[in-house]
């Protein structure tokens, strides 16, 4: 009797041997389907890359190296915005030169200041930020104080709307780089 079962143990063994190998044929066929998917899938983001790119040419795809802040596209506004802060200020009454005539040159001049200051430290993310931030609010200061002058006729309204223009356009550059410094810090 012994060996009866010993017999049907083996028939059993058999047959589980047999599933085993259906079970890893499945397997292989259900790994080798995956592979396809996932070549399907680099393939379609191999096109929509291309697609993003709208048909550029290699021409127009450009970089740009900056090697200091002086060379970055908000600087370069900031800059022209308190050049005419200044000239526009030397014309505010004699009364003011203490209070709005020096606040808003101080205010319009900190924004380059500073944007300085967070391209130096552009190797550590949150001081990088912190002081982008800094720009940001002296930015605004120089923007209400630009609504000072106007509210006070010591600039035209055609000069405050000019100048509260590109404050706006600096800030929205500002905003950017705050919001994506990353293209910006050395790794």
């Amino acid at each position: 009797m012994v060996g009866a079962e010993g017999r049907g143990q083996r028939a059993v063994s058999s047959e589980q041997k047999a599933e085993g190998r259906e079970q890893r044929a499945e397997i292989r066929d259900q790994r080798s389907e995956v592979r396809g998917r996932k070549s399907e899938v680099r393939e379609q983001r191999s096109e929509v890359r291309s697609q993003l790119e709208g048909g550029r040419q290699r021409s127009e795809i450009r970089t740009v190296r900056i090697d200091s802040a002086k060379d970055l596209e908000v600087y370069k506004k900031a800059y022209e915005l308190a050049t005419r802060v200044f000239e526009l200020s030397r014309k505010f009454p004699p009364e003011e030169r203490f209070a709005l005539t020096s606040q808003v040159r101080r205010s319009s001049r900190s924004v380059c200041l500073n944007l300085r200051e967070a391209w130096a430290k552009r190797r550590y993310e949150a001081h990088f930020i912190s002081k982008l931030t800094d720009c940001d609010g002296e930015n605004s200061e120089t923007d209400s104080s630009l609504d000072f002058a106007k509210d006070c006729s010591y600039i035209t309204v055609d000069q405050h709307t000019e100048l509260t223009s590109l404050s706006a356009e600096v800030g929205k550059m500002l905003g950017s780089m705050i919001r994506n410094p990353g293209g910006f810090l050395i790794c």
